[in-house]
């Protein structure tokens, strides 16, 4: 079950694809706080997810700007995640989800314990680190990105 709309989001500590830590925590609370785009995926180089991220990608400065942060998250090892988005071209954080496995992912409630990865859960976070909206989707189907524009934009 996905965590609720008004909870304090679970806050985390991952590698991206270059092996810098990324700290949900950085983004709250001060005066350089930001909203943040946590994006959950299966797995890098499949078709769905690719184009949803290569969507991001394209809209990059609605959801990468002075006041949000899209942070994508895996359960691929952040080597895969850096062949990933070199190859496609994704010029924002891809965190690895990797060890110990879904970790995060299951903290968000969004880890399929059968097949061993994320399904489609996003989720916007506040600048106090308060989840303001979500949406979680199965396996074969793709987001809306235009639900996120709407939803940051009300914040």
């Amino acid at each position: 079950m996905a965590i609720e709309v008004g909870t304090l989001a679970p806050d985390f500590e991952l590698k991206d694809n270059h092996g810098r830590t990324v700290r949900l925590s950085d983004f709250r609370g001060s005066d350089d706080a930001k909203n943040v785009v946590l994006l959950f995926y299966p797995f890098a180089f499949t078709g769905v997810c690719t184009g949803e991220l290569c969507a991001l990608r394209d809209e990059l400065p609605s959801f990468v700007n002075e006041d949000t942060q899209l942070l994508a998250v895996s359960n691929d090892s952040i080597h895969t995640l850096r062949v990933f988005a070199e190859q496609e071209g994704l010029e924002y954080p891809l965190l690895s989800d990797f060890w110990p496995h879904g970790e995060v992912s299951r903290a968000y409630g969004v880890f399929d314990e059968e097949k061993g990865c994320a399904v489609r859960g996003t989720f916007i976070i506040d600048k106090e680190g308060i989840v303001r909206w979500t949406v979680v989707n199965g396996l074969p189907d793709a987001r809306d990105l235009d639900q996120y524009v709407k939803a940051l934009a009300a914040l």
